[in-house]
């Protein structure tokens, strides 16, 4: 007996060793069978790398560092801008985009933690007694000692409890995700921002060259007056003929129709304008045209490098390409098992008397572990579109570099080009103010044809539309070229930009931002994203500043962008992306230093199995 009974205390002992073990090998072999069968993803092709230099032109300074009120140095001009800011409804549209994903983040942090429902409820239910659980309930007696009523009521409250555990850092992969996307919109909006105040100068400086077409067409038909009166009076003294009277009328006519088309032309831009600075048509103040300056203003092109850091919308670029891998990293935890804890605490009874009675006292507990296992194309389809999106961010960040390494080569041409040309034209002009002096002395003594006179007046204001127009476009570069070096976001050279004054109403823009000066302004809060507890921070690291070939000389204060106010707070060194023709990281994501999760570190890693 004592032999037997020590048999079966081993043989019990024995009996739950190997249950555990065959239920470590079912989980076991649970994970490989979902994990099997993952499709290889496909890596973006490398771009051509970053030259050193803008076809041969190169600069240790940037004029993307200088504010706008310095570049223009035209009080209207950046009143009408600082109008446009405040006010622009595309402007608000997109501060709102940027709210919508910021509280995108605050759901994704929510998904990973676990969530908790207190609840109560009520209800009673009657069961017929000719069924085998009727029949049972009749037989049945309470603790009191008393049978159940009949309607049997049930009352209660509970807490519940449910928790996906993220083993595989599915959720919190997805909130980093959103943490890229967040950044992404701010630099998206502050992008429109710089293309914003691109287009209200190049509107402002056509509002001023057609001003001054109307003074070159009012002082022509003042002229060719003159010469009708002229023909007229050659008529009449019968040293003329009725021709020459009706081509000088047929010229005064035209001109006097080109004056009301440049003045339509005029209402249209006004209002442009108008509407870029979020208010109804109205007249618009301008400075005149021949006190225009802009075209004197050098042009400081800074390195290629320089454009990474200065141009918003390759910045937005890289946030998205950031995203997109995590994005891979979400897909991918799908083939795994998913580890579900629920759980409920609370008081359930027949009547409300006893609900708080000991014995009333209710809890559960349960685990899930599931993972697919038959058919997983709805997930193996995600996956590879999640890795499609990645490629094309990869493409898109590639193109948006190759565009803006475009765009200041062209218009850097282009300003180059049109003030040569607009050189010529001056010469042009003043040998056809001299022509038609000449021309008309000439008729007024009856020793020209009223045809020289007609031509060179012609001729000459052909020539100061087109020395205008060529002026004009000129403008229209210069202020495109400092679009594209990244020119606009800063407000001041001090470092004001748009994140500083968009809080402000658009009547203390002008005395919080004068000229040539720096005044502290109040920092928005409202898009400060609050870091959360513990190591489970993954906070986007702003870009550090591109390198230059010479030391920026210290009498030009510049702002430096990693300290951009709507950044989430973050620790570490940044890096700066670089081409994907070079054996470099092209997308780096920083921790906190206590955070002792993996998180990928560049590019390539979103493509690795989850740690």
């Amino acid at each position: 007996m004592i032999r037997q009974s020590n048999a079966s205390q081993k043989c019990w002992g024995v009996i739950p060793q190997r249950h555990r073990i065959v239920s470590a090998m079912a989980c076991a072999m649970l994970m490989v069978l979902s994990g099997c069968s993952i499709p290889q993803l496909c890596c973006p092709q490398p771009g051509p790398a970053m030259p050193n230099d803008f076809n041969g032109k190169s600069s240790a300074e940037n004029t993307a560092q200088v504010g706008i009120d310095e570049f223009f140095n035209d009080p209207v001009l950046t009143n009408l801008i600082y109008e446009g800011l405040a006010s622009n409804q595309e402007l608000k549209i997109r501060n709102q985009e940027v709210q919508i994903a910021r509280n995108e983040i605050l759901s994704r942090r929510g998904a990973y933690l676990p969530f908790v429902s207190v609840g109560a409820r009520g209800g009673f239910d009657r069961t017929s007694r000719y069924t085998p659980l009727g029949a049972a309930e009749d037989q049945l007696t309470y603790p009191g000692g008393g049978r159940f009523p009949d309607p049997l009521g049930n009352v209660g409250l509970s807490a519940n409890l449910f928790w996906q555990v993220d083993i595989w850092r599915q959720l919190r992969n997805a909130r980093d995700s959103a943490t890229q996307r967040y950044v992404e919109a701010v630099e998206a909006r502050d992008y429109f921002v710089t293309r914003l105040v691109a287009e209200v100068a190049e509107n402002y400086y056509e509002l001023a060259s057609l001003d001054k077409r109307l003074v070159f067409l009012d002082q022509t038909i003042e002229i060719q007056k003159q010469s009708l009166q002229v023909a007229e009076a050659q008529k009449e003294a019968a040293r003329g003929t009725e021709l020459g009277v009706q081509r000088f009328l047929a010229e005064v006519r035209k001109n006097e129709s080109q004056r009301l088309i440049v003045q339509q032309r005029i209402i249209e831009v006004e209002n442009k304008i108008n509407f870029l600075a979020g208010r109804y048509p109205q007249r618009v103040a301008r400075e005149q045209w021949d006190f225009i300056n802009l075209d004197s203003r050098i042009l400081n092109v800074g390195v290629p490098a320089q454009l990474l850091q200065n141009r918003r919308d390759i910045r937005a670029a890289e946030r998205e390409l950031a995203a997109s891998g995590l994005d891979v990293q979400v897909a991918r935890a799908n083939f795994y098992p998913q580890l579900n804890i629920s759980a409920g605490v609370g008081f359930e009874a027949f009547n409300p008397r006893y609900l708080f009675d000991p014995g009333a006292f209710i809890a559960n507990t349960a685990g899930d572990l599931v993972a697919p296992l038959i058919n997983k194309k709805a997930i193996r389809a995600e996956y590879q579109s999640a890795n499609a999106r990645q490629l094309q961010a990869a493409y898109d960040y590639q193109r948006t570099v190759l565009n803006a390494f475009t765009e200041v080569v062209n218009r850097m041409a282009k300003v180059e080009n049109y003030r040569q040309s607009v050189l010529i034209k001056q010469g042009q002009v003043k040998a056809l103010e001299e022509s038609v002096s000449v021309a008309t002395n000439l008729f007024q003594n009856a020793r020209a044809e009223y045809v020289d006179v007609l031509l060179s007046q012609r001729d000459l204001l052909e020539a100061r539309t087109a020395l205008i127009e060529t002026k004009q476009q000129q403008l229209s570069a210069i202020v495109n070229a400092y679009q594209a070096l990244g020119g606009g976001y800063l407000l001041t050279s001090g470092g004001t930009t748009y994140a500083d004054i968009r809080c402000l109403p658009p009547e203390m823009l002008p005395s919080m931002l004068p000229m040539g000066e720096e005044t502290p302004v109040p920092l928005p809060g409202n898009e400060t994203l609050p870091v959360p507890p513990g190591g489970d921070s993954l906070m986007p690291a702003p870009l550090a500043p591109a390198a230059d070939p010479a030391p920026v000389p210290a009498q030009s204060p510049v702002l430096e962008p990693a300290g951009m106010s709507l950044l989430p707070p973050t620790t570490g060194e940044a890096v700066l992306p670089v081409s994907y023709g070079q054996h470099e990281p092209v997308i780096r994501m920083q921790h906190l230093p206590e955070s002792t999760s993996q998180i990928p570190t560049k590019f390539e890693n979103s493509l690795r199995n989850p740690q």
